[in-house]
């Protein structure tokens, strides 16, 4: 009998065999450590399947070996996740990549469901009811307590049998292969192994618009980015990004005045503080260095208006989007399902833009290319461009007169 925890690789190896001796779609779920360690790996993956149960696997020190164990028998498969745009980036890290989706949180949306987390939909579903509590856990720590492991196990006990439920559903109501061409879509865009990190995506960074605000930002993150990769923490947990733009934006490297420059909460005001002096220095550094290698801002022009400024400033804009904006709304009632899931809002305003103001959408197909672009669904865009037709185009397919 295989022990609670496999860990080694001998274990991975038992255990792939045991997946492999099953039947149907794997259940995958994750527990990682993001808010404590430097990367969002994966420290337990659980997985289950009819005729083999449900198994823990702990990869660290041996993710080469649980690659070679898990891939041959997983990768390419029918998975069951529940929200799998959060486990699908490290699984893929792992190797570990599905052939085919269903991801239960997405299809409760769909359907209309209130409340999509695991526990809300299994109650709502099936009647079982999960205890819950050690998500956020530093899963990390060995060995893992006996009340982690049952909540870890839980997590895909039922996952089968609610992917089941959900697909009939789904079914019944006409949008399973809505449902499909979604889970699709996850595969496609949220299974890149090696997301690239970059400083110039740090949060709030677009407040600076100075060079030298900019190299001491660049600075900063580097810095950070090598405690943290030395001591595998998260680079929030030594200097959040709130605190990095602020000093950044002060301009100085006198280490009282950076501390006065940032409003923290008393445990990341020690954690700030007890590394002042790197900071300091790092920016003082910065601010000497050569300003012919300080980054320059980079150029808002793919950025459109705030929408609650079209009223006044772009009425043309404003008028196409209250109608169209007021249509989907209708429609996500009529579905039953969250507005955001007939097709994403943000995506929908820069075609609205990009048809009135900006100039580039001349005609439906141009719509629908562009819609394509951005990751729209088809059964999106039959929904959502005879909204546009209306509000933004004339009966032939061309963009109305002025606009």
């Amino acid at each position: 009998m295989l022990p609670r925890v496999l860990d080694t690789p001998e274990l991975f190896a038992a255990g792939a065999e045991v997946l492999a001796a099953g039947r149907g779609p794997f259940a995958v779920d994750t527990e990682r450590a993001s808010g404590f360690r430097y990367d969002d790996r994966v420290f337990l993956l659980q997985v289950r399947r009819r005729g083999a149960g449900t198994l823990l696997f702990a990869p660290e020190g041996h993710r080469g070996e649980l690659t070679a164990a898990l891939a041959p028998v997983m990768t390419g498969a029918d998975w069951i996740v529940h929200a799998a745009v959060t486990d699908l980036p490290p699984l893929a890290w792992l190797g570990l990549v599905p052939g085919r989706l269903f991801d239960t949180e997405l299809a409760g949306r769909l359907l209309g469901y209130d409340r999509v987390n695991l526990g809300a939909l299994l109650e709502n579903t099936l009647g079982v009811h999960l205890d819950k509590g050690h998500g956020q856990e530093d899963w990390s720590t060995t060995p893992l307590p006996e009340d982690w492991l049952v909540y870890a196990e839980g997590d895909v006990a039922y996952l089968l049998e609610l992917a089941d439920f959900l697909a009939e559903a789904l079914d019944n109501e006409g949008k399973l292969d809505w449902a499909e061409q979604d889970f699709d879509h996850i595969i496609a865009t949220h299974t890149d192994p090696a997301p690239e990190r970059d400083w110039k995506k740090t949060k709030g960074l677009r407040r600076l618009r100075r060079p030298r605000q900019l190299a001491v930002a660049r600075a900063l993150w580097q810095a950070r980015e090598d405690v943290a990769v030395a001591e595998d923490k998260n680079p929030a947990i030594l200097l959040p990004d709130k605190a990095l733009v602020s000093f950044a934006a002060a301009g100085v490297s006198d280490a009282d005045r950076l501390l006065n420059t940032a409003r923290l909460k008393p445990t990341q005001y020690r954690r700030v503080a007890s590394r002042i002096s790197l900071w300091a220095k790092t920016a003082a550094e910065a601010l000497t260095s050569d300003p012919a290698d300080w980054p320059r801002p980079a150029p808002r022009h793919d950025s459109i208006p705030p929408h609650s400024h079209w009223p006044e400033h772009h009425p043309q804009a404003a008028e196409a989007w209250e109608r169209i904006h007021g249509e989907l709304l209708e429609l996500s009632v009529e579905l039953g399902m969250p507005v955001e899931n007939v097709a994403t809002p943000k995506v929908l305003r820069r075609a609205v833009w990009e048809s009135t103001e900006g100039h580039q959408l001349h005609s439906v197909s141009e719509l629908v290319d562009f819609l394509v672009d951005y990751g729209v669904r088809d059964w999106q865009i039959e929904l959502v461009v005879p909204a546009f037709t209306a509000a933004v185009f004339t009966a032939d397919g061309g963009r109305r007169r002025g606009w």
